[in-house]
């Protein structure tokens, strides 16, 4: 073989070499992107560095200053054996780096100087009944891949609230809402999906981001008719945002949902995965890679949420909470949906919350938005 055949062949395999290790590069991006964290998950945008306790006192507690110990609001600080609820910011001392917060409560354990403890939306742990006083029914909802657990709580309406987490989150998140929801009188119904914790598998062993997904909630609102809801108003967070606004535009029973209530919806997956893949220190040039992974693998549509595309497919009164600073889902997207309806669409800006803590940032301008929403549907 001559000099420049053999030289040729050799370049062919390199680059043959190269094109199979980036497609095995993009895979275990997209994989380490979309897999379910391994035991009890943060919701995504929570899960920096932990902070570091320094002090407890008088109601008082000094976190190591970050952006995340500076925002404003009410979370919860979760560790092993730990978990409290902090509230506003009280003092960001010139002489130290550290942030003073109210110390809310201490539901579990207790904070010492040397803690390592993570921020989170979720304020609750454990189920209604131990958590919030509220009683409720562990129920089941036959899905399409099989039982999906549920917390049922009743109340004296018969329009019905169903609840649906996002991305890294449990069926805890939407605990942050249910005294105000009950509170109106709503039954909600708090589902777990495929991937959660005593839930089904999901076939592929990841995420979908809402687009197989939405049909566990289909089959909520199909429980949810049989058990007596006259209609449903669907109300997601994060990639549960999307699976309602699939499902009300899909779904056999859409005519019985009465509204959306949409929290930092997912509506681009691709700036989404992005996100996950950065978060899970998947280097930036494996970004792209990971992209067109994840939409082979998990047959995702190549660009936004069709619905989008169509403002017609929306029929429902929605409201959406969003802001600028959330770094998992852009809420570029939320805006021009809002400003194509603004007939049926309401936008609620919240400032400085990461993803899926509109609520947290500020919960009394959150509920008063959410019920001047809920009100007439009911």
């Amino acid at each position: 073989m001559s000099l420049r055949k053999t030289t040729a062949l050799a370049a062919t395999t390199t680059v043959l070499g190269v094109a199979a290790a980036a497609v095995v590069a993009g895979r275990y991006a997209a994989h380490a992107a979309l897999r379910p964290p391994a035991g009890r998950s943060l919701p995504v945008g929570f899960r920096e560095p932990p902070l570091t306790v320094h002090a407890t006192a008088a109601g008082q507690i000094s976190l190591t200053r970050s952006l995340a110990s500076g925002l404003p609001g009410t979370y919860a600080l979760t560790g092993p054996g730990r978990h409290a609820v902090v509230g506003p910011v009280l003092d960001v001392p010139s002489t130290a780096d550290t942030v003073v917060r109210r110390l809310e409560r201490v539901d579990r354990g207790r904070l010492a100087p040397g803690d390592r403890v993570r921020l989170t939306p979720q304020l609750y742990t454990g189920n209604p009944r131990d958590a919030l006083g509220l009683e409720h029914e562990d129920v089941t909802v036959p899905g399409e891949l099989g039982a999906l657990p549920a917390w049922y709580l009743p109340a004296v309406r018969d329009v019905w609230v169903i609840a649906v987490h996002g991305l890294g989150a449990t069926r805890e998140h939407p605990m942050n809402l249910l005294p105000f929801l009950h509170g109106m009188g709503l039954p909600v119904l708090v589902l777990s999906y495929r991937g959660d914790p005593g839930a089904p598998r999901s076939p592929a062993g990841t995420a979908r981001l809402g687009d197989s997904e939405w049909r566990d909630l289909d089959a909520a609102v199909r429980h949810a008719l049989d058990r007596g809801a006259r209609r449903v108003v669907l109300y997601g967070w994060s990639t549960g945002a999307s699976m309602a606004l699939r499902t009300a535009a899909h779904s056999p029973l859409r005519d019985r949902v009465g509204g959306l209530v949409l929290d930092s919806p997912v509506l681009d997956w691709r700036a989404t995965l992005r996100a996950l893949a950065g978060g899970r220190r998947v280097p930036g040039p494996l970004l792209p890679l990971a992209v067109r992974a994840a939409q082979g693998r998990a047959r995702l549509h190549p660009g936004p949420l069709p619905e989008l595309d169509d403002p017609a497919v929306l029929e429902l009164p929605t409201l959406i909470l969003h802001g600028p600073d959330d770094a998992v889902a852009p809420w570029d997207l939320s805006r021009e949906l809002a400003a194509r309806r603004p007939d049926l669409v309401s936008l609620h800006v919240v400032r400085q919350a990461p993803h899926a803590a509109m609520w947290n940032a500020d919960p009394k301008g959150y509920e008063e938005v959410l019920r001047r929403f809920l009100v007439p549907l009911l």
